[in-house]
């Protein structure tokens, strides 16, 4: 098989173990975070990535969240308690999916895929919980985000994120 040229060519389980073809999202642009419950990070990334769901998400934009226990044990929940988390306690209304490695032998392929159409400043792997992949309409990784870069600033950055969203696909 050919190597993947866009991240609508995958299939991912969500929560509950279902498939879901991320080629459901064409024509959207997407925000790809690995997320954790119990991170110093958790309560200002979760808050802030369902502030900017809220603004976009009659806009085309979707924010798939992939949780990772990788980095210290901070998402040691199943999935089931991983959703209950978030849903109950930031109201999140976007996917969260299977829980899944995002470096190393075991990262899902759709990491793989990220991580090589966009290193970070350390090389292809993320460093910890919170990093961010801006994916455009066509599936493209557009921009890659540390997991310091909290949601709301992604939405601000006039040279990357808002000029590519706002002029590239004409969100008001």
């Amino acid at each position: 098989m050919a190597a993947a040229t866009s991240v609508h060519e995958f299939t991912v389980k969500d929560a509950s173990g279902k498939d879901v073809h991320l080629s459901s999202y064409k024509g959207k642009v997407l925000l790809i975070v690995n997320v954790a419950s119990q991170c110093g990070l958790t309560n200002s990334n979760y808050t802030e990535l369902g502030q900017l769901y809220e603004m976009y998400k009659d806009q085309g934009f979707e924010i798939l969240a992939f949780p990772c226990n990788q980095f210290a044990g901070q998402e040691p929940g199943t999935n089931e308690e991983i959703v209950q988390f978030v849903c109950s306690g930031f109201k999140a209304k976007y996917p969260i999916f299977d829980k899944v490695d995002v470096n190393g032998e075991d990262a899902a392929p759709i990491y793989k895929f990220l991580k090589s159409s966009k290193t970070g400043p350390f090389g292809d792997n993320i460093k910890w919980n919170f990093a961010k992949f801006l994916v455009d309409k066509q599936g493209h990784v557009a921009e890659r985000y540390a997991p310091t870069t909290y949601p709301l600033s992604i939405q601000k950055d006039k040279e990357v994120a808002w000029e590519f969203l706002n002029h590239a696909y004409c969100w008001s």
